[in-house]
Order: C-alpha cells, then structure tokens, then sequence
C-alpha cells in the first residue's frame, strides 16, 4: 500500500507540477496578450496625440501668419496716413510762410450790389482770380487764423479717413478675410465691400 499511496502522491505531483506549469503558461499567454493589447492602445494614444499636437502647431503657425499679415497692414496703413498728414501739414506751414512773407494775400470776393467800401479790382493772375471782381485783401493776422482753422480741418479729416480705413479693415477681419499684402507692391491688398 505504500507503494500506492507513493504512485498516487507522485501522479498527484505530476498532476500539480502540470496544473502549475499550464497556470503559469497561460499567465504568460495572458500578459503577453493584454502587453501587445495596452501596446496597442498606446501606439494608437499617441498617434492621436502627435496629430493633435500637430494640428495645434498648424492653428498657432497659421494665426501667427494672419496677425503677422494684420500688423502689416496696420503698419502700411499707418505709414500712409502719416505721410499724408506730414504732406499736409509741410503744405500748410509753406501756405503760412507765403503768406507771412507777403508774397500771397488772401482776398475774399465782395458783392457786386455793395458799395461804400474800399473795394480793389483784381487783376487776373496765375492764382485763378475770377477777371473783373471786386474783391479785398485779408489782414494776414486774419489770415493766418484762417489757414489754421483749415489745416485742423484737414488734419481732422485726414484722421477721420485713418479711422474709417482701420475701422473697414479690422470689421473685414472677423470672418478670415483679413487683409493680405500684396508682394509685388508691399501694399495692402484691396477686398470687395460687403
């Protein structure tokens, strides 16, 4: 009976040492399954991950061309009214300085039907006086005044125009049309109005 009680321990074993090893085996299986499994799933997080990285840098780098083109504009823009209004105001002080010097004298055209005051005939001249009206000369300090209040008017205009020109372009870039430059001339390019 021992023999038997032996065989049946060592067959008991045997069956043990199997179960064990078929365990651990399909352990192993599993592990590396569910390893290839979370591998996967991995490989496929972080492909998904690149691709958002790279469509964010894609947004960022076009929005940062779009503001590059918008400052652009804006600094063309500014150049432009600037320039106009430097125009503008060099045309005013050589307007004064003439004036001052006396080598220009303003003249205001007086009613026909007036009579009584110190009316001169004026003479047609390289100005484009209207031949044969009577007219009379301003006091430069008045005339100076006058030209001062006409320079603020058109500086004031010329600033309505910045304005309005910034207001146009910035209303246009709401919805991606904003100004673009133009290569070839470093301006900025012209949109239909909506």
């Amino acid at each position: 009976m021992k023999i038997d009680a032996v065989k049946r321990s060592g067959v008991l074993l045997i069956i043990l040492a199997l179960m064990a090893g078929s365990a651990w085996a399909a352990w192993e299986w599993q592990a590396n399954a569910y390893g290839q499994q979370l591998a996967t799933k991995e490989a496929a997080h972080q492909t998904e991950r690149t691709n958002l990285a790279n469509a964010n840098s894609a947004q960022t780098l076009a929005e940062q061309g779009k503001r590059l083109a918008l400052e652009q504009w804006l600094a063309a823009s500014d150049q432009s009214h600037y320039r106009a209004l430097t125009d503008e105001r060099t045309k005013q002080a050589r307007l004064r300085d003439r004036l001052a010097t006396a080598d220009l004298r303003l003249s205001v055209q007086l009613d026909a039907g007036a009579t009584g005051c110190d009316a001169m005939q004026a003479a047609t001249s390289t100005g484009g006086v209207v031949y044969g009206a009577h007219r009379a000369q301003l006091d430069p300090a008045h005339a100076q005044r006058i030209i001062g209040i006409t320079g603020d008017g058109d500086q004031g205009l010329i600033a309505l125009q910045a304005c309005q020109a910034y207001a146009k372009g910035v209303s246009g870039t709401k919805q991606k049309e904003r100004p673009k430059l133009d290569a070839s001339t470093s301006s900025p390019a012209t949109k239909p109005a909506d």
